[in-house]
């Protein structure tokens, strides 16, 4: 069972015949232990054919989607045609972005504003999303482009259309994007001698070493030693050895729910999950979709206050969750980090003003900052 698939009269496969082959063979192949082998190497295979394709069709670009960051984080509206992509940007942002009630109203990408709690978010609406948007359908390379540069992917599902979410996520995942996840906690180093030697600090449930091994022969590692810290399957392993994906945060928001009956609402609901329901129409929901960008994002706020003087409570800094002083001296300017001596930090500091010397220290919401230089 585990070889590679290849055209049985002997003759060699086009790249794109092998692909569809590989996919069908990993789809009808019933994950269990005693396939559990075969099934990684097939996508290991896979991923090796998909990027080879990439590469010889890289050739051929098309007009791109120039998009320039601003503020402080960017979201990407991502849907089908006619979702209401554009409608939800003039809701929540100083955009004006065209409407209308038939598909590809947006045929470039639209920024606006969205202006909340003194933070000022870039959403891009770009245009509709279609199947192989991945694979370059309906400029769908330049779209998911941008989406890989966003700080935030925002998926519009149509309350009549739910079953657009999986053909949206499986897009973004062709990509090379991961949503809601974190970089798998693996460490490949690479060695002139001594074959593959795996270490783990965890049970392995979905791979086992002898798997973890013919993997990365796959990729030509032939010579490595492997760290894995936590327990990942074959497809988290590939992405570890390819190191070429982006891991984004995303939410779910279903659309014109205002269409809807309850009862329908509810079983759409369970289908999908949404982290929200709105109607960008009516207006309904969107002050509650401001804030789940805002919390998504992980934005927090730290007021400055200079040596002496009262701290400038009207407009903080925006900043994220887990940055430290060093981040907060990177930000105001280059040079604060090497000339940092101490802060005096009031709100989550041991007590008031407490002086902290570790540029190390973590920042939290509304802290009060003042620095002091050499």
């Amino acid at each position: 069972m585990d070889k590679v698939i290849g055209d049985k009269t002997g003759k060699k496969d086009s790249t794109l015949e092998k692909i569809k082959e590989l996919e069908e063979q990993i789809s009808k192949t019933k994950y269990n232990k005693k396939t559990q082998h075969a099934i990684g190497l097939y996508k290991a295979q896979l991923a090796n054919l998909k990027e080879k394709q990439k590469a010889r069709s890289g050739g051929k670009k098309g007009e791109g989607y120039s998009v320039r960051k601003t503020g402080d984080g960017t979201v990407v509206l991502l849907g089908f045609p006619s979702v209401g992509k554009s409608t939800l940007l003039n809701a929540t942002t100083n955009a004006n972005s065209p409407v209308g009630s038939y598909a590809f109203t947006t045929l470039t990408v639209i920024p606006g504003i969205l202006s909340y709690k003194y933070a000022k978010i870039q959403v891009l609406d770009v245009p509709g999303v279609v199947h192989g948007a991945a694979a370059g359908t309906g400029r769908g390379k330049e779209v998911l482009a941008v989406i890989r540069n966003a700080n935030l992917i925002l998926f519009l599902i149509d309350v009549f259309h739910p079953e657009h979410y999986e053909a949206l996520k499986k897009e973004v995942y062709d990509s090379g994007v991961r949503i809601n996840a974190k970089i798998p906690d693996v460490k490949i180093v690479k060695t002139a001698r001594g074959g593959v030697n795996v270490g783990t600090t965890v049970k392995l449930t979905k791979l086992d070493k002898k798997t973890v091994e013919d993997i990365l022969k796959e990729f030509k590692i032939s010579n490595a030693n492997v760290v894995i810290r936590e327990d990942i399957d074959a497809d988290q392993l590939i992405d570890v050895i390819e190191s070429n994906k982006i891991y984004l945060p995303a939410i779910t928001v279903l659309n014109k729910i205002d269409m809807i009956e309850k009862e329908g609402l509810n079983k759409i609901k369970k289908k999908i999950k949404p982290d929200l329901c709105v109607s960008a129409e009516k207006n309904i929901g969107i002050d509650d979709l401001k804030e789940l960008i805002y919390k998504k994002l992980r934005i927090i706020r730290i007021y400055l206050k200079e040596y002496n003087k009262k701290a400038d409570m009207e407009e903080p800094l925006i900043m994220w969750q887990d940055c430290t002083l060093k981040d907060l001296c990177l930000k105001l300017h280059k040079d604060f980090v090497d000339e940092f001596k101490f802060a005096k930090i009031w709100g989550s500091s041991r007590f008031p003003g407490q002086m902290i010397v570790k540029l190390s220290y973590e920042l939290k919401d509304k802290d009060v900052v003042e620095l002091r230089m050499k």
